[in-house]
């Protein structure tokens, strides 16, 4: 049990020292951060290392987000209730709430279907934008803040010990 923690400190003692600036970092940390919070199991580590890329930030870092974002994992069933509630609302026109999902009659099948999809999938990818943009804004702030920071502490260092 006491490889758990050491395992996610040693992910952000990663992620800290990555060598690059301290905006592609933070903005590798952001897209990690935002993509952990989507319903879109498997496809995760892949969609941050595509966005990363994109946008030109470090892959790196957006993967170890990722795998930092397991730390949520003990909360996924509440955070995927919230998730879907936000969607729900947000696609019942605002003026009914989501219906009842009835567990005891669900077959691995209904999985597979469209019709599970609009129902399911989407309130829930809908929703988790209300999560996900909130949590990668304020991590992106907070890395920029933690590694420029640092970057000024190693360059006051740096000029001490020079000649």
């Amino acid at each position: 049990m006491k490889r758990l923690p050491a395992y996610f400190a040693a992910l952000g003692r990663r992620l800290l020292e990555l060598r690059d600036t301290p905006h592609a970092v933070a903005g590798g940390a952001a897209i990690g951060i935002f993509i952990g919070f989507t319903p879109l199991f498997g496809l995760k580590t892949l969609l941050s290392l595509a966005l990363a890329y994109l946008l030109r930030c470090n892959p790196i870092a957006a993967v170890i987000a990722v795998s930092l974002h397991d730390v949520f994992i003990p909360f996924w069933p509440v955070v995927l209730k919230v998730e879907y509630d936000i969607g729900a609302w947000i696609l019942g026109n605002f003026d009914k709430l989501p219906p009842k999902i009835n567990m005891r009659h669900f077959r691995f099948q209904d999985m597979l279907k469209w019709t599970t999809f609009f129902y399911v999938g989407l309130p829930l990818l809908i929703g988790s934008v209300f999560l996900s943009a909130p949590s990668a804004l304020l991590s992106f702030v907070g890395m920029l803040k933690l590694l420029q920071y640092r970057e000024r502490k190693r360059l006051a260092h740096a000029k001490e010990n020079s000649p």
